[in-house]
C-alpha cells in the first residue's frame, strides 16, 4: 500500500493534473491518502505534485489512532471497530494492510489531514525530485520518516 502525500499547489497546473488529484482526493496541501498498489499509473501522472512510497504497518497504526476522522469529524475508537465488526485494532490494521478493507465503506474519511513537517521539507525544495535532494516523487521505505514529523 502506498501513502500519498501532496506537497503543491495546483496553480498552472494542466487540467489533466487537476482532475487525477480530484480522483485522489487530494484538494490541498498536506494530505495523505492510501492507495493500492495497483493505482501506481495515476500516481505517475501527478509524481510532480505529490511524494510517495510505502507505509508500513507501525506507522499505518500510528496515523489511523492519530489522524483518521469518521463522519462528525471524531476519531475513531474501540466502540467504533467492534460496531463494524473488528475484535481489536491488529484485526482492523490487517485488513487495511492487506486491501481487504476499504476506509470509506466503513464510514472513515478517506483523506488524513496533516501538518507541515517539522523542520521543514528536504533541503531542495518542494519543486525538485526527492532523488536530488527536494521533495517531489517516490521515496520508497523513507515516507515514513517524512509521516511521523507531519502527524
Amino acid at each position: 500500500m502506498f501513502a500519498v502525500i501532496r506537497i503543491r499547489s495546483e496553480i498552472k497546473a494542466k487540467p489533466q493534473i487537476k482532475k487525477a488529484l480530484e480522483l485522489l482526493c487530494l484538494s490541498t496541501a498536506n494530505q495523505l491518502v492510501l492507495i493500492p498498489q495497483k493505482e501506481l499509473p495515476i500516481i505517475k501522472k501527478v509524481e510532480s505534485f505529490v511524494t510517495w512510497g510505502e507505509i508500513d504497518d507501525s506507522m499505518l497504526e500510528r496515523l489511523l489512532k492519530k489522524r483518521a476522522r469518521i463522519a462528525g469529524n471524531k476519531a475513531i475508537n474501540d466502540a467504533f471497530l467492534k460496531e463494524h465488526g473488528f475484535g481489536s485494532w491488529k484485526d482492523f490494521l490487517n485488513g487495511i494492510a492487506n486491501e481487504k478493507i476499504k476506509l470509506r465503506k466503513i464510514g472513515i474519511k478517506p483523506v488524513f489531514r496533516l501538518t507541515p513537517p517539522r523542520k521543514g521539507f528536504e533541503k531542495g525544495g518542494i519543486k525538485k525530485p526527492y532523488s536530488i535532494g527536494g521533495a517531489l516523487g517516490y521515496r520508497a521505505s523513507d515516507i515514513n520518516d517524512l509521516i511521523s514529523r507531519m502527524i
